[in-house]
């Protein structure tokens, strides 16, 4: 028995290094399994990082292209908003164009009446003339037999 010239307390000092020993390799063990959960769990965390920042740019693309179609949409705005003034304006011409149109149209009716007026007073004595003319030579006639 190799053991039996090793002295007890010998034995007992190398049984308690060796559960020592063991207890320590069972807590690197552990240390180890600990430290691959952590690298996975980094890991796993950098990934996910990566994952928001690239959902972050995406994020930042859609807001600029958002800007920029509201930017669009508020020239679009504006240049409407200047050719509805000018449409109004236009209007607001041809009201007035139509307006002094009408002025013009009734000052015509009116001195057309006048000039019709006119015409009838002279047809009037026109025909006076012409009656007086009929009654002369009616009196020549009878006159002259």
């Amino acid at each position: 028995m190799p053991d039996e010239h090793i002295p007890a307390e010998h034995r007992e000092q190398s049984e308690a290094m060796r559960k020592k020993a063991e207890n320590i390799r069972q807590d690197a063990e552990q240390d180890r399994g600990s430290t691959e959960e952590h690298r996975t769990a980094a890991e796993s965390a950098r990934n996910e990082a990566e994952h928001f920042r690239r959902l972050a740019e995406e994020a930042r693309e859609i807001r600029d292209q958002h800007r920029e179609a509201l930017e669009t949409v508020r020239v679009e705005r504006e240049r409407l908003r200047e050719a509805s003034e000018t449409a109004r304006a236009a209007g607001e011409e041809a009201r007035v164009a139509a307006e002094a149109a009408r002025h013009a149209t009734m000052d015509a009716v009116h001195a057309t009446a006048e000039t019709l007026q006119a015409a009838l007073e002279h047809m009037k004595v026109v025909e006076e003339m012409r009656r007086t003319l009929r009654d002369i030579r009616s009196v020549n006639k009878l006159g002259s037999n």
